[in-house]
């Protein structure tokens, strides 16, 4: 999976297109992500302790993360992640501009 927790992307299909935001957790093995004030959903708590009233939290849930693209920080556009291999390791690099994400 190209996209990694801290990274910021752009929304490209479903009913948050276009949103910018950051990623805040990557369930890799699901290809599912989590991003922040994206994909919320309503989830409606019980009390938990007596004299406590139920509510209902909204809450960002995981989406395919096919649906997001991640934003390189130099030219700041959408783009495509490839890699380029160093001394250090394999490093992920941004196939517009060239720049290390």
């Amino acid at each position: 999976m190209r996209i990694k927790k801290g990274d910021n992307v752009l929304i490209i299909a479903g009913k948050d297109k276009g949103k910018k935001a950051k990623v805040l957790k990557v369930f890799p093995l699901l290809g599912l992500i989590l991003v922040e004030g994206v994909n919320i959903k309503k989830v409606h708590k019980k009390p938990k302790k007596q004299g406590e009233k139920g509510q209902v939290v909204q809450m960002p849930s995981p989406f395919q993360a096919s649906k997001a693209q991640v934003i390189c920080p130099k030219c700041d556009k959408p783009a495509r992640i490839g890699y380029q291999v160093n001394k250090e390791g394999k490093t992920r690099i941004c196939r517009k501009c060239k720049a290390e994400i």
